[in-house]
């Protein structure tokens, strides 16, 4: 008799066997062959889905659902049901520990790596999961979760349910357990691409991200581009990193980035790098150059954004000995080398250029001016009603003295972001 083997368990079924092609031959040298030219799980999976009602088996739903490595969600399901799109849905770290996922098949099957089948038709049914009960409300006759077990050791779950009379039989469980494990090798691929793109998107930015994925990835890869430069910094972080119990400096930094890049990706901006207090980001310029007033103008409303946000979210940080922190932020627009800078193996994708290194001068003028936005001549020239110029100052490393703006909103008050307690 056929049965579903994972690596801990067998489930044998029984009952009337109902005749249809169970056949999956073709399916499974398509999934063998990756399933080409598809390249989304939930593609992957409805095409499956679709598949396997043309050759006779009576599936009414099916579930996916993988864990992944992103830093604010748990894992992912996906549900097919015919005559429909696949349904993609998140789940939060926190979905992971309720008390209904905690009792789900699902959730048995990822941590045992057994297989649960409840047949749902008969009065003396096995209900002892809310997903069976609910199902059986829905028509549902027979209900398999079974584990998918990648490479690396992790174990995933596909759930099948039917609303036929008596159930599937052992022929289509045969079929089914028989696709399993090369659309499991598919998912598998599909989910390491993700989370390579997801980590990448993390660490270095979508835009770099997406660059690293597509081979640019040696040492000296680089290309010169137009960007609109976003500098910023908490004045007085070395203070407060001495004062100031670990866990508390990095609520405060936490905070304090969140109100920044949030604003920045809004904006179109790309997030580059963190360096300690510090933020670099840029705000690409089209090769022609005919899009630069609107790159500025997204960067200067992020600005504006992250100000604001910074203000209002430190009133109302509680942290007991904190008596004050400064935002200082630079805005300048020029030409940067954007790509890949480092050592043999271990490379840092990023910008450099002397326009960079303008920018972090200009910002360290932030303190001493009593300002929190500074701007350079090259930037603040295309809002001549919104900036105003604040002096001419000899810049390290720079053999001429450079014309700086502020904001007007700013001028004859002090514009330092305070956290008073």
């Amino acid at each position: 008799m056929e049965c579903f083997r994972g690596d801990v368990a067998v489930v044998r079924t029984t009952g009337h066997q109902h005749m249809a092609s169970c056949d999956t031959k073709t399916i499974i040298e398509w999934l063998i062959d990756g399933a080409r030219p598809i390249r989304d799980t939930e593609k992957v999976l409805g095409e499956l889905c679709d598949r396997l009602l043309r050759i006779g088996f009576p599936i009414w739903r099916v579930g996916v659902f993988v864990l992944t490595l992103h830093p604010q969600i748990m894992g992912q399901r996906f549900l097919w049901k015919p005559g429909t799109a696949v349904e993609v849905n998140s789940a939060p770290f926190e979905a992971f520990q309720t008390e209904d996922f905690r009792n789900s098949p699902v959730r048995r099957v990822i941590d045992t790596g057994l297989v649960v089948r409840r047949r749902l038709s008969g009065k003396d049914s096995l209900l002892d999961f809310a997903d069976a009960r609910e199902l059986r409300k829905q028509g549902v006759t027979d209900y398999v979760a079974v584990p998918l077990f990648f490479s690396d050791g992790t174990v995933h779950g596909a759930t099948f349910a039917t609303r036929v009379p008596g159930g599937f039989t052992d022929a289509q469980i045969a079929g089914l357990e028989s696709v399993l494990l090369p659309f499991t090798r598919v998912v598998e691929n599909h989910v390491l691409r993700r989370t390579a793109s997801t980590l990448l998107d993390t660490y270095v930015g979508h835009k770099g991200g997406a660059r690293i994925l597509a081979g640019q990835i040696r040492r000296g890869d680089v290309e010169t581009i137009d960007a609109a430069i976003w500098l910023s910094d908490m004045r007085g972080f070395t203070a407060l990193a001495d004062r100031l119990p670990p866990k508390a400096l990095l609520d405060l930094l936490n905070r304090y980035f969140d109100c920044q890049v949030l604003s920045i990706l809004a904006h179109g901006g790309e997030v580059l790098k963190f360096m300690g207090d510090g933020l670099l980001a840029i705000f690409t310029i089209a090769p022609d150059g005919k899009n630069v007033r609107e790159v500025c103008t997204a960067a200067l409303s992020a600005a504006r954004e992250a100000r604001t946000a910074v203000a209002s979210s430190f009133d109302t940080f509680e942290t007991p000995g904190l008596k004050s922190t400064r935002f200082g932020l630079a805005l300048h627009l020029g030409q940067v080398l954007y790509g890949n800078i480092g050592s043999g193996n271990r490379l840092d994708f990023t910008c450099i250029g002397p326009a960079v290194n303008l920018a972090a001068r200009i910002e360290s003028l932030t303190g001493k001016l009593q300002r929190t936005v500074l701007a350079s001549d090259e930037f603040a020239r295309h809002f001549p009603s919104d900036f105003m110029p604040v002096g001419d100052f000899a810049l390290a490393g720079f053999a001429t003295a450079r014309k700086v703006f502020g904001l007007r909103d700013e001028a004859g008050q002090s514009a330092h972001t305070h956290l008073a307690r």
